[in-house]
């Protein structure tokens, strides 16, 4: 059964939180051994249970609780909880939590039945004649939770199987986050190792859900008593510390007042709460800051009607009180992942005690805490809604568990799910990032742009060349910050997936489990060839002008997948057409040095390298001369004519933008380079010296003809007054 333990409930009640005490337990079991009432009227168990739902719902249809009640009590009935109590105080417990959360119906008349098709005779086919296809779903949904096997052994695919049970349905999640709670209360004389365990993975798993659903008021007690079972002895520090500030006069109250008078006399209506902090957040602030002063130990809470009187709140607060600028947040504007929404301030009152406030509307505060729960039934059809048949379309679902979801099911190897979803459930921040199409896109705090690109496109993401933030150009690498703009360059053309694909220095820049996954599967799909031993030995690596500002980590790969640092693809006979390039050396692989990235009618020239390839530089290349003094042979290559079938092809070149800084420069010269139709491989922006600033473009043109043109568009570019190829000095003539 999944009701475990007593009913006695070790730690302290906190105010605000749904809670079933000894009374009601009590009172629900006199109920449950009596039986069920007449037909028609409310048995008294579930007589609080609806009033309660009532004061959510005053048009609730109680006829639908009131025979879920009596299925489940009939099919309970003789079953005990370890404590002696019937159990169906367990689902009565359980429902009540809910329902003073503000859940509709349906969530209430499945969670009365939760155990029914698990621990009796009643099946799923008569839950769905009785109550309908949607608490059939629910009831399926928690009955497969309840079966999954909490052990520490079977962690990794623990949370796999609750995503795809209850993916399809936050309402399944929010029943099972009830149950969790309920059953934590009534843990007492469970052995201490079981305790533990169970105590374990409500910490690692069903707190960082509660977070993500927005549910706090399930979140915050969750953490109280995890808090007193795996820190007991730093719990009860805690407790002595609100214990002794207890009999103390509350600075909080007097703030509260301060607040209240200067709201009113703005003429805003307002009720003003003094919100005390549970015993985990008195922890963490403790460790933040020290010693601990009576304002430490809650927030102002300020409920408004409507979202123009939180900043017209705001505004009072900030002109009557001396405001804590860094403290100031907007989630009003920019909601968190979790639907939450508020303005979080802290002022200084008369005697410099710093106050945090938070300011919300009555239904923002609904939501912050009761999160999805408070939304109702996300599945109730609507008129217009034209959602493709038998498809759940839940416009309440949170963005990352559609994320979560989408991976979970593209990861095969249990231990890296279970690994990557830790790590994700760790992240108990998450950052907003603007998107140059007006959206938005919420990270992990620490993303960075490849996060980013993985989790805007998904495995498009693999073409992905780099990114502009706050309209810089910037490296994939970059780690996001909260309110960055954000515009990914993504490549032209992936006919050739492989030379646009991610490289393992990647993995160095992905924080999120997507990101991670999707990465790994593309290395999987496209190893690098292994040299053989000959190879190994006869291989000696060149040098190269290496430029450690491009945008991208793939530059490093070729198409073949070598970590080289020159674009390569094998050759047909002695011409490459691709690169028209003739090799005296029938069926050697040619290669473009990146360091000068010669194009046509350079004059160049090539070096055998790594067993038997060959890489073509320009003449004037200074890695030409270096290897000639090292005593390497030069090998005769030549770009090919029309007699050589030569097609033309595509052509990488490195080019220099010398101009004095102004404004919307960066976008002036990627609109002259795409207007020559050159693709952007890689950028980079120095910062500027004097007024003068250096831009780094690595392009692909498909035609090495068009390279004079496009310096030329680039140079009439206004402000820039130079423009060069890799290889050159700044002096050196233009081409």
């Amino acid at each position: 059964m999944s009701a475990e333990a007593t009913d006695q409930a070790p730690f302290g009640r906190r105010r605000g939180i749904p809670r079933i005490d000894l009374r009601n337990l009590r009172r629900f079991s006199r109920a449950a051994l009596l039986g069920p009432t007449s037909r028609g009227r409310l048995p008294d168990a579930i007589e609080h249970v609806a009033k309660v739902h009532r004061a959510h719902h005053p048009g609730a249809d109680l006829d639908v609780l009131r025979k879920a009640y009596v299925l489940a009590e009939s099919s309970h009935r003789g079953q005990m909880r370890k404590s002696g109590e019937p159990y169906i105080t367990h689902p009565l417990a359980v429902t009540l939590i809910l329902a003073e959360l503000g859940a509709e119906t349906t969530t209430l008349t499945a969670s009365l039945l939760h155990d029914t098709v698990e621990d009796t005779e009643v099946t799923l086919d008569q839950v769905g004649e009785e109550f309908g296809e949607e608490v059939r779903y629910l009831v399926d949904g928690v009955t497969k939770l309840e079966k999954v096997d909490y052990g520490a052994a079977a962690e990794p695919e623990t949370f796999r199987k609750m995503l795809v049970a209850t993916g399809n349905d936050v309402r399944v999640m929010s029943i099972k986050l009830a149950d969790r709670l309920h059953n934590m209360r009534t843990l007492g004389v469970m052995r201490p190792e079981k305790q533990v365990r169970i105590a374990k993975v409500t910490r690692d798993v069903l707190i960082p859900l509660a977070e993500r659903l927005g549910v706090q008021a399930l979140k915050t007690e969750l953490e109280d008593l995890v808090f007193a079972i795996l820190h007991p002895d730093e719990y009860a520090r805690t407790r002595e510390l609100l214990q002794a500030h207890a009999g103390r006069p509350d600075p909080l109250a007097r703030a509260a007042e301060d607040v209240r008078g200067v709201l009113h006399e703005a003429g805003i209506t307002a009720e003003v709460l003094v919100r005390p902090r549970h015993f985990v957040s008195v922890h963490r602030v403790g460790l933040k800051r020290g010693e601990l002063t009576g304002t430490d130990l809650g927030r102002l809470l300020v409920l408004v009607s409507d979202d123009a009187d939180c900043y017209a709140v705001l505004g009072e607060l900030h002109t009557c009180f001396t405001p804590v600028i860094s403290e100031f947040k907007d989630f009003i504007a920019v909601p968190k992942f979790n639907l939450y929404q508020s303005l979080h301030t802290a002022v200084a009152g008369r005697d410099g005690e710093v106050t945090e406030v938070l300011i919300r509307t009555h239904q923002m505060h609904r939501v912050a805490e009761a999160g999805v729960i408070a939304l109702g039934n996300p599945y109730t059809p609507t008129e217009g809604a034209d959602a493709p048949e038998g498809e759940r379309a839940d416009p309440t679902r949170p963005g990352w568990l559609s994320r979560l979801l989408d991976w979970q099911s593209a990861t095969p190897d249990p231990d890296l799910f279970w690994t990557s979803l830790r790590d994700d459930l760790a992240q108990d921040r998450e950052i907003t990032v603007f998107r140059s199409d007006g959206g938005t896109l919420g990270l992990p705090a620490g993303a960075s742009c490849v996060d980013a690109a993985y989790a805007l496109y998904g495995e498009d993401a693999h073409s992905c060349i780099g990114a502009r933030v706050n309209g810089r150009i910037a490296t994939l690498s970059t780690v996001l910050r909260d309110g960055d703009t954000l515009q990914l360059l993504m490549a032209g053309d992936t006919r050739d997936a492989a030379s646009h694909g991610p490289s393992p220095e990647w993995l160095d820049h992905a924080r999120t489990p997507a990101a991670r996954i999707a990465i790994n599967r593309w290395l999987a799909a496209h190893p690098a060839p292994q040299p053989s031993p000959q190879e190994s030995r006869d291989a000696v690596r060149e040098p190269e002008a290496e430029s450690a500002s491009t945008l991208s980590g793939q530059d490093g790969q070729d198409a073949q997948g070598s970590q080289g640092g020159e674009a390569s693809v094998p050759a047909a006979g002695a011409v490459r057409p691709e690169a028209g390039i003739v090799v005296d050396r029938p069926g050697a692989t040619v290669r473009l040095a990146r360091c000068c990235t010669p194009v046509p009618p350079d004059a160049v020239t090539g070096f055998a390298v790594r067993g038997g390839a060959v890489t073509v530089h320009r003449e004037r290349c200074p890695g030409v001369a270096r290897m000639a003094a090292a005593g390497r042979t030069a090998v005769a290559v030549r770009w090919a004519d029309e007699d050589d079938g030569d097609g033309g092809g595509d052509y990488r070149v490195t080019l220099f933008a010398e101009a004095f800084s102004r404004p919307h420069l960066l976008a002036d010269l990627t609109e002259a380079i795409a207007a020559e139709g050159a693709e952007v491989v890689a950028a980079a922006v120095e910062p500027p010296r004097e007024q003068r600033v250096r831009h780094t473009y690595t392009l692909q043109l498909p035609d090495a003809g068009r390279l004079p043109a496009l310096m030329r568009a680039m140079r009439n570019v206004p402000g820039v007054y130079d423009v060069t190829r890799e290889g050159r000095s700044m002096a050196a003539a233009r081409s």
